[in-house]
């Protein structure tokens, strides 16, 4: 059964990125840190990202998030979704309007302009397909931003919350939890690192 993951690295202050967020700082000021993990040498990090990207079928981002990694300081041929660890999943990207040309041509994009319901189901599709074609069970990951993780708990569209809770206090920036309705969790699991703590929840009912 394909899940839909929601998969974002967070601050203990609660921010996904640093203050000043921008095309040319993706990340905001200090925001870097909440990364370090993904480039660990720590056994327990690169089985949990290995063991994630080996499972992403498709991945959701939002526009703003899109831009910054197809911008010219955003990925290359070392640096890209899951770090080297996986092949090239299908990538779904919700926008109001598709850029007029794409610096990473040697990636699938698809764009949605229908809104982020769509665009999750577009890419369940794509991960179901390649499901089929390969044996495997496959998921869709929400990689970001945080709008669009925020939007889709809101919306309901969230199976699995992963957090990587990187031991910094950012100040300010984007934050990951604001509005939306309150929701219950039941805690899947808990790995503990020097450069993060991997939390998975599984998303359940809304409080009422």
């Amino acid at each position: 059964m394909t899940r839909i993951i929601a998969d974002i690295s967070v601050s203990l202050d609660g921010f996904v990125t640093g203050p000043a967020p921008g095309p040319d700082n993706g990340l905001g000021t200090g925001g870097e840190a909440l990364h370090t993990w993904a480039f660990s040498d720590d056994p327990e990090d690169r089985r949990v990202l290995g063991e994630a990207t080996a499972r992403s079928g498709a991945v959701v981002l939002g526009r703003r998030l899109f831009d910054v990694v197809d911008g010219p300081g955003g990925w290359d041929d070392t640096i890209g979704y899951g770090a080297g660890e996986v092949g090239k999943p299908a990538f779904v990207v919700v926008t109001s309007s598709p850029p007029e040309e794409v610096r990473l041509t040697g990636l699938d994009w698809t764009f949605v302009t229908t809104g982020l319901p769509d665009a999750v189901a577009v890419a369940r599709e794509r991960a179901d397909a390649a499901a089929s074609d390969s044996g495997k069970d496959l998921d869709v990951v929400l990689m970001g931003g945080g709008a669009t993780v925020r939007s889709a708990l809101a919306a309901g569209l969230v199976d699995v919350l992963t957090l990587h809770l990187a031991p910094v206090v950012l100040g300010a920036g984007t934050p990951l939890f604001a509005g939306g309705p309150p929701r219950m969790l039941a805690q899947r699991s808990v790995t503990s690192t020097s450069t993060a703590t991997h939390l998975t929840y599984d998303v359940l009912e809304v409080i009422r």
